[in-house]
């Protein structure tokens, strides 16, 4: 197949190539003559660009901007045209007109035109999806999340555990302000909830009811319950994750006093002022001083990292229950850090108003039990620097926020019966990017048991899981990919007569995709699949494949990098994530950073698609050095598809045996971890390893 070929001249690419000459080196590589236009975003060059597509039987090539920008002036059928980045990185980070430009803007275009020779047309599979959206938890974020999907027409189940609806929110006597002006305690509204719920004919509940199995994928989820009606199945579209919080086991607090009969939680308090009965436990007497002991086992690393988010107002909240119902009694709040955000400032002004209500920063280190079930109180002050004990007769710990996740939904999935969890009990998802998607397709997390939160987060949270579920039902029915590439057509294929059966695949799919036969041959659920091709870049024998990206395409494009006639003239491949460090690298371009022209960048969907052969086929061919560029990893990590900077990291640690093999240096391997505002550091990192390359040489393989 021979990709046309159009190239743009505008925005500063015609003043630094000449496209003429570069467009006659591509005639004679791939006998396709170039059409170079001055606007090819514009209404003339868009009309040519939809002639040409529409009778071409592969991608048409067009050498112009970064294909991050303007991607809705070209057309996308029947396939989306190959781009080539002549713009952000080449015209606007290379001296204009030097020889080593126009080179590294041939290479480009050779690169593109292998890439669009072996892209085939994904074609999408609609099938029929079940539609009923499956929520578990009958709290706050459960019980809206069953009322917004209702509400736009899809058939609801709501699963709770429990007798009855409510969750934990039943327990509270009144909530900290939601309204202006943000000063005074509000009624609970959950009854009005858990009513409109279990009139709304769209919804059908099953309390006391846990879920034995859940099998399949999106759209067909197969899911197993037992409860007081019996056993019961049912198929599910999407499946909302609601299944709220639980506090923190107090008896891993010791030094905190619990134990003693006056040391209660702030739980304990919620329920003895919605009785109208706050009492000291020891002795039925009202107590006369209360102290409160905020971040009980929050932001600690040896219990809860995390900030807890609501202890703060709550803790305020039950402070006016106290000046209320025992006027006469002193209240102590000791807290390491007063976090009320937003509006809930003006109800800590609100509190500070009460003279009986007294807030001290500090650091509870102990609390012990004295005469007649008083407790003492030793209190690091953070304003005066040195220990101070006080005397409370009773104690209230403001215990942190525990998710309940656990083992809910219990999958039959080949990676485990659980979610892949956060050390903190929290479902594994990226919270920067695509918030409520956690690690299995399909299933959203919402309220409390995704991050900490109020109860106004939880409505609000419960809305957009909601979202995300439909979308995901939606896309699927269309043969289409969900989150975070959306729209994608393309499926992973597998060669299994050349399966070695090494279980890669399934064991490094972040997403639990892949299952296994009785032999270990992997077997695909496609809905699962968010086209990452993790799979792809851990198949030792490459026979894992998409339409329209695949290990050989790539191959073809490291084929086409030319070899430079001066020892000093580098050729550096990047092979870079398309999520983070592609943007990074085009900001770089945007800011006009000069890269090395030795460099070539090749995009992946995502680092963990990488796979070693390449970088055996790119140094064996005398390629100088390969740099990786990934998103960050860890805890704090930005991967959009969670594990492929490091999945990328673990394969390149046996690499070694390969640059053995070679005999090259190990130093001419490099992997980055990068963000996608880093387009600062791009420049400096290519710039360093550009100089570490001079200084160990040429690749011995080149000219070879």
């Amino acid at each position: 197949m021979k990709p046309p070929l159009f190239l743009c001249s505008g925005c500063g690419i015609g003043e630094t190539l000449d496209l003429a000459a570069l467009g006659e080196a591509m005639e004679r590589e791939f006998a396709t003559p170039a059409k170079i236009h001055p606007f090819l975003c514009g209404p003339e060059g868009r009309a040519m660009i939809e002639a040409e597509s529409a009778s071409a039987e592969c991608p048409v090539v067009l050498g112009a901007c970064s294909p991050r920008v303007n991607a809705d002036r070209f057309p996308a059928n029947p396939f989306a045209p190959e781009r080539v980045n002549l713009r952000e990185q080449v015209a606007w980070c290379q001296e204009p007109g030097a020889a080593e430009t126009q080179a590294q803007a041939a290479d480009y275009l050779r690169m593109g035109m292998a890439r669009a020779a072996k892209r085939e047309l994904p074609v999408p599979v609609e099938t029929a999806m079940e539609r009923t959206i499956l929520v578990v938890g009958g709290g706050v974020t459960g019980l809206n999340a069953a009322l917004e999907a209702a509400r736009v027409g899809y058939p609801v189940i709501l699963l709770e555990k429990e007798e009855r609806l409510g969750g934990l929110a039943r327990r509270m006597h009144r909530l900290a302000p939601r309204v202006a002006p943000y000063r005074d305690l509000e009624e609970p509204s959950i009854a009005k909830t858990v009513a409109l719920v279990e009139a709304n004919p769209s919804i059908r509940v099953l309390t006391s009811t846990q879920i034995e199995s859940t099998a399949g994928e999106p759209g067909a989820f197969q899911v197993r319950t037992t409860g007081v009606g019996g056993n019961q199945e049912f198929t599910v579209g999407a499946i909302i994750l609601a299944t709220g919080w639980q506090p923190y086991d107090v008896t891993r607090l010791p030094k905190l006093g619990y134990g003693a009969a006056n040391v209660i939680t702030s739980l304990t308090l919620e329920e003895m002022a919605a009785q109208g009965r706050i009492l000291r436990p020891s002795d039925g007497a009202k107590p006369r001083s209360v102290l409160f002991v905020l971040c009980a086992g929050s932001r600690d690393p040896e219990h809860l990292a995390h900030c807890s988010t609501v202890c703060c107002a709550t803790s305020l909240k039950q402070g006016l229950y106290i000046r209320e119902q025992l006027p006469d009694a002193a209240v102590y709040l000791i807290y390491r850090d007063m976090r009320t955000p937003a509006q809930g400032e003006d109800f800590y002004r609100r509190v500070q108003e009460e003279e009986t209500i007294f807030l001290t920063r500090g650091q509870v280190t102990a609390v012990r039990e004295i005469d007649d079930g008083d407790l003492s109180v030793t209190v690091v002050s953070s304003l005066l620097g040195e220990k101070v004990e006080l005397t409370a007769q009773m104690v209230v710990l403001a215990t942190g926020l525990v998710p309940a996740a656990g083992d809910v939904l219990h999958l039959k999935y080949r990676q485990g019966p659980q979610m892949p969890e956060l050390k903190s009990g929290f479902p594994d998802s990226n919270y920067l990017c695509f918030p409520y998607e956690t690690r299995r397709t399909g299933i959203y997390a919402a309220g409390t048991v995704r991050q900490p939160m109020d109860s106004v987060g939880c409505v609000e949270d419960a809305a957009g899981a909601v979202l995300k579920a439909i979308q995901s039902v939606t896309l699927i029915g269309q043969g289409r990919a969900v989150h975070p590439r959306v729209g994608d057509a393309s499926f992973p294929r597998f060669f299994l007569q050349n399966c070695t059966q090494c279980k890669r695949c399934t064991e490094e799919c972040p997403f639990g995709a892949l299952d296994e036969d009785e032999k270990g041959t992997p077997k695909l659920n496609v809905n699962r699949c968010r086209r990452c091709g993790t799979c792809m870049g851990a198949c030792p024998v490459r026979i894992i494949s998409f339409a329209d990206y695949n290990v050989d395409q790539l191959s073809a494009m490291v084929k086409k990098v030319s070899m430079p006639q001066k020892d000093d003239d580098l050729r550096i491949l990047a092979f870079v994530c398309e999520n983070d460090a592609y943007p990074a690298w085009d900001m770089a371009g945007l800011r006009r950073l000069r890269q090395d022209p030795g460099i070539r960048v090749i995009p992946l969907r995502c680092l963990g698609s990488f796979n070693v052969v390449l970088l055996a086929d790119a140094l064996s061919r005398g390629i100088d050095g390969v740099i990786l560029m990934g998103c960050q990893s860890g805890d704090d990590y930005q991967c959009h598809f969670m594990v492929g900077s490091e999945l990328a990291n673990r394969r390149l640690e046996n690499v070694k045996e390969t640059l053995e093999r070679l005999m090259l240096e190990r130093e001419r391997v490099e992997l980055v971890n990068v963000g996608i505002g880093d387009g600062g550091r791009i420049a400096e990192i290519t710039q360093q390893f550009a100089a570490k390359l001079r200084q160990l040489g040429p690749n011995p393989y080149r000219g070879l």
